[in-house]
């Protein structure tokens, strides 16, 4: 038993929903240092993300579960980039000074489902106390198919898509921030940047497809990502312009603001839909009937550089990255 203290009476809150250990390991061994998605040792893949409030999240725009549920999200997305399933977390919280103590028990019980509900072991951590709240996840996923996927593993004749509509994420913040007139009727893309809801489970989809080409997730803007992907895997892309999916709703709102859908697709990061390659002459996203919802955006080339093709010409692609420093 735990001492009656607050901070285990807040750790056993937190590991209320804890798994039980699954003792198998991973069937695929092998090894990648940094600079993935996620780090590889011994078919273990490891990836660790951070949540500062007021910079990741707002508890004056989103709810306590809103700002777990997108801390996990984010951990979970370089997992699945790379073609893993994840398996074990470790979890640390800082409590911010501001916090009330309802604030703490929601924070902590959705940490605790947030883990659980994706057959995620908790099995470690730490809580402190500081000037504001911070949410630190070490996610540990194992490779599931003898080939990941890697931000290296493009190569010339792959085709390019993407695993969903682009957009959302930045509108939403746009949106938060600005309140322009009307902005209630657009509470999904709001909701989108607050809490995503995505395809956790689709790059184990393609790696146990076959798919073998790069890939890695869409969390710093299209823009920057097209240029991850072109230099780590040494090769040029050249993405249509028509061809990108700007989601409908986006569109819709940038119509009624007066603003440019496609600087929302290209350049808002917090999409966590993948960008991936493959074989041009794997037919797999093109059968009639395919369940896979993706989108061809462009091709890969030979030399370096991406490009975007449209009725104009064609242009450089610059990277748009958010950056913290």
């Amino acid at each position: 038993m735990f001492p009656d203290l607050g901070e285990f009476r807040l750790v056993n809150r937190l590991l209320e929903n804890a798994r039980d250990l699954d003792k198998e390991g991973p069937r695929f061994r092998e090894w990648l240092p940094a600079g993935d998605d996620a780090a590889e040792f011994d078919g273990w893949l490891a990836t660790k993300d951070l949540s500062v409030e007021n910079v990741h999240f707002r508890l004056d725009w989103s709810t306590p579960e809103q700002a777990v549920e997108k801390h996990i999200v984010s951990n979970v997305s370089d997992i699945s980039a790379m073609g893993g399933r994840p398996r074990f977390a470790l979890f640390g919280l800082c409590v911010g000074k501001g916090w009330s103590e309802e604030t703490v028990q929601r924070v902590a019980s959705a940490v605790s489902k947030g883990f659980a509900q994706r057959n995620i072991a908790l099995i470690g951590g730490d809580t402190v106390s500081g000037e504001v709240g911070m949410f630190s996840t070490t996610l540990i996923g194992e490779q599931v198919a003898p080939r990941r996927l890697l931000r290296s593993g493009a190569r010339a004749g792959d085709s390019l898509y993407v695993s969903g509509t682009l957009g959302r994420s930045a509108a939403g913040l746009w949106l938060l921030k600005n309140r322009p007139q009307g902005w209630e009727s657009y509470q999904d893309l709001v909701e989108y940047h607050l809490n995503p809801t995505i395809r956790e489970d689709f790059g184990v989809r393609l790696a146990t497809a076959g798919v073998c080409g790069g890939a890695l997730d869409i969390s710093d803007g299209l823009s920057s990502e097209l240029n991850h992907l072109a230099l780590s895997s040494g090769v040029s892309l050249e993405v249509f312009q028509d061809k990108i999916p700007v989601d409908g709703r986006v569109r819709q709102m940038c119509g009624q603001y007066g603003l440019n859908p496609m600087d929302f697709a290209m350049d808002g990061g917090e999409e966590y839909v993948l960008l991936f390659t493959d074989s041009s002459k794997n037919d797999i996203f093109s059968l009639n009937g395919s369940s896979w919802e993706v989108y061809g955006i462009g091709s890969v080339k030979e030399g370096t550089g991406v490009y975007m093709l449209a009725s104009g010409g064609k242009k450089i692609v610059k990277a748009q990255a958010w950056s913290h420093l």
